[in-house]
């Protein structure tokens, strides 16, 4: 039914899909939660804790090999030439470098692909989606979503479950993942798959990781632990959506009191003076029409963040240079153009974006800090790359 329903072009069709996607993920969520699978290894620091996992779709490493395969799956495109990997290439933390998404029939999305690293950590799972919670459930969207086209194949489930049937490789990895299902073979089953192996991409080995939970004084450089100390300082205020193990204030683990979700307007446009966001990119206010939700979006990990260029949710910010000084002047202003406004002055956006003073050798020090959340070894993990 939510394929049909996204697959209409009119309003109210396209309203009801997205309000059914927001209640169903939150349902979802709250039923089906549970605490992890204790068969299957995270690979974590000591100390750390573990993701939440779906009562429905426990963890174990046959649904993660087979989820890995599916995410390279080219035959999951319409043109035979995409994958999920298109728009999220591990040496780029699972971004893709674009200033947004590209589809398989080339169509721009209107957002950045956001990496996937710790997505078993994220208690909200897209740029402004409130009620997108459920991996299982996102898959269906670039899968057969039509507005915009991503892997292009709305309609031809059937297709994919022929070609995945005549696969003697698939037909093996379905009956490993799914013990005791005569007919392992289903949409339901790719995407707990999927979910299962980008739940698996784990990235705790940077070196401020092993710094901070490993013991290792001299894994960053003085420069950068002073640029933690400024994050983490009031004057910045970067740590109030950017705080927390995943360094991102939307998250949920096996010790979280409650789950946290957050959207924030930083400031990024102020098209009319009055806080107004560019069509189709005007956050939560697309689901709420609240005018206060206009241009809140969801705060992304920060893990990786030097590989993960462009920033902000549409790509319009090139360097984190140029990231840091839209939060130091406290919203940007763009003088030209049909988005032209000054952002520090949106009427919507955040407390915490209030600008800040900030010191040629300061700055260094915070970009020593960012760049020490790299994880070589998470880009690198043979066991998230292609299944040759």
């Amino acid at each position: 039914m939510l394929n049909r329903l996204f697959q209409k072009k009119g309003r109210w069709a396209r309203a009801i899909a997205l309000a059914l996607v927001f209640f169903l993920g939150i349902a979802l969520s709250r039923v089906l939660a549970a605490p992890p699978s204790s068969s299957y290894d995270w690979h974590l620091p000591a100390g750390l804790p573990k993701p939440v996992v779906p009562a429905d779709n426990l963890m174990t490493a046959a649904k993660v090999e087979l989820g890995r395969h599916l995410f390279y799956e080219k035959r999951l495109s319409v043109t035979g030439a995409y994958t999920c990997a298109s728009c999220h290439e591990p040496k780029r933390a699972f971004s893709d470098g674009k200033l947004v998404g590209v589809g398989a029939t080339g169509e721009l999305h209107p957002r950045n692909s956001m990496s996937l690293a710790n997505i078993a950590y994220n208690s909200v799972l897209t740029w402004a989606n409130p009620g997108m919670t459920r991996l299982e459930t996102q898959a269906l969207v670039p899968l057969f979503g039509e507005h915009p086209i991503e892997m292009g194949m709305a309609g031809q489930e059937d297709k994919i479950l022929a070609v995945l049937a005549e696969d003697k490789t698939y037909r093996q990895l379905f009956a490993a993942a799914f013990q005791g299902n005569d007919k392992a073979i289903t949409i339901s089953n790719l995407t707990k798959a999927l979910a299962c192996f980008e739940r698996s991409l784990i990235s705790f080995n940077s070196p401020y990781d092993r710094y901070r939970f490993g013991g290792d004084k001299t894994a960053i450089s003085a420069s950068a632990k002073r640029g933690e100390r400024l994050f983490h300082s009031e004057r910045l205020e970067c740590f109030h959506c950017h705080g927390g193990l995943n360094f991102s204030d939307s998250i949920k683990h096996e010790r979280s009191a409650f789950t946290e979700i957050a959207f924030h307007n930083t400031g990024l446009y102020n098209i009319d003076g009055k806080g107004k966001y560019p069509p189709d990119n005007q956050g939560i206010y697309e689901f709420t029409e609240r005018a206060s939700d206009m241009g809140r979006f969801k705060a992304p990990t920060l893990r990786n963040i030097a590989l993960t260029a462009p920033y902000m949710h549409d790509g319009s910010i090139a360097t984190l240079e140029a990231a840091l000084e839209h939060y130091r002047v406290g919203g940007r202003t763009l003088q030209t153009g049909a988005y032209a406004g000054v952002g520090r002055l949106n009427p919507y956006k955040s407390h915490f974006i209030s600008g800040f003073e900030i010191s040629k050798q300061e700055k260094q020090d915070l970009l020593a800090f960012l760049q020490s959340l790299t994880d070589q070894s998470f880009v690198t993990n043979p066991a998230f790359g292609h299944p040759d």
